[in-house]
């Protein structure tokens, strides 16, 4: 049977029967995007089991970085309650990293109003690490705070909404971006309010921008230690808390603060094996440049050596050389500009929500 007598036997004209196979294509479309995205929130799921340091050890060198990363996910809105974002998340709305969308109200609205008209919110798709968050402009002058965490109780006069413009896995999805931006213009018609919107594709281009400065600065160095002899765990263990490490929750890795900050960590290692080598690590953009954590890290690594004793070694375990060393500092001296020209110094809470 040809396509005419297939419209002619259920009475379509060719209009109706174009409209038909599109309405069907469309479908078909949304069926793939669903899938891709189911698919790609399960791979981020099993991904964030294995935390980032256990990488394999290597010499004290500049490692993965954003354009490095094997797969991608793009990141979407967050399937959270409204009260549980405003409640749990303790970061404040930065549009250096942030799409922020603006709501003025003629008159002051209370929050209880506004949460309840967000409860909605809470059905979207869970399938985000993107984190949006929402803080209102306290409508009393008189008030200790300006921007703050919605209360039902307090009566606001503005509302900004933000989502995170990139993570650690890109840039923020152009569907994600425009789903969050439907649903502030939804809102600000719910409330009777003016909104101040950004253009998505303008949103989309900074996305990309933030992405790239980023992935210039996701540096993770590393320092590696060889023992003459492999060491007992016990004996490893004792060492190392000697040296003002802590252990870790995962009870594999050790872990270095200062003033209750966390500067480097150890790479993992098999608690009930000899331990044959060390190495440390450092996420550069998460640690302050004051704390000058890479000397304080090659310090450890050297104090370590002598009381294993070990020496420092490169990747193919030749002696480290301190041309290698003083290389690594003139570069970690153009990271940390770059970081402040992106206006997400390191070690910063800014620096701490993109490089998540």
């Amino acid at each position: 049977m040809d396509l005419e007598q297939i419209m002619t036997a259920l009475g379509l004209s060719d209009l109706q029967f174009s409209l038909a196979i599109i309405g069907f294509l469309i479908f078909i479309s949304v069926a793939i995007i669903n899938f891709k995205y189911a698919r790609a929130s399960r791979k981020a799921k099993v991904s964030s089991e294995y935390p980032a340091d256990e990488r394999s050890a290597r010499e004290p060198s500049f490692g993965q970085s954003f354009s490095e990363v094997e797969e991608r996910t793009e990141p979407s809105f967050g399937g959270i309650g409204i009260s549980a974002a405003v409640t749990l998340e303790s970061f404040s709305i930065d549009p250096r990293i942030d799409c922020v969308i603006t709501l003025r109200f003629d008159e002051g609205i209370s929050g209880s109003e506004i949460l309840d008209d967000m409860k909605s919110w809470a059905d979207m798709p869970a399938t985000s690490s993107a984190r949006w968050m929402c803080e209102g402009l306290n409508a009393d002058i008189d008030a200790a705070e300006d921007w703050q965490a919605l209360r039902p109780e307090v009566t606001y006069s503005e509302l900004q909404l933000a989502i995170q413009l990139a993570t650690r896995r890109g840039p923020i999805g152009v569907l994600e971006l425009s789903d969050f931006c439907s649903r502030a213009q939804t809102l600000a018609e719910t409330l009777g309010s003016q909104i101040d919107m950004p253009s998505v594709n303008a949103m989309l281009e900074s996305a990309k921008e933030l992405d790239m400065m980023a992935a210039e600065s996701d540096i993770q160095l590393s320092i590696n230690v060889l023992f003459d002899e492999a060491t007992p765990g016990a004996n490893f263990d004792a060492l190392m808390r000697k040296r003002g490490f802590r252990l870790s929750r995962n009870g594999r890795n050790y872990e270095f603060f200062s003033n209750g900050v966390l500067i480097f960590t150890s790479a993992e290692i098999d608690p009930n094996a000899p331990v044959k080598q060390a190495t440390l690590l450092l996420e550069v953009p998460l640690v302050s440049q004051d704390e000058r954590a890479f000397e304080r890290m090659l310090g450890e690594g050297i104090e370590i050596a002598q009381a294993a004793p070990g020496r420092l070694v490169d990747d193919n375990g030749i002696n480290l050389t301190e041309a290698a060393v003083i290389s690594i500092r003139q570069h970690l001296d153009g990271l940390y500009v770059n970081l402040e020209k992106g206006g997400v110094p390191a070690g910063s809470s800014t620096a701490s929500r993109l490089f998540s």
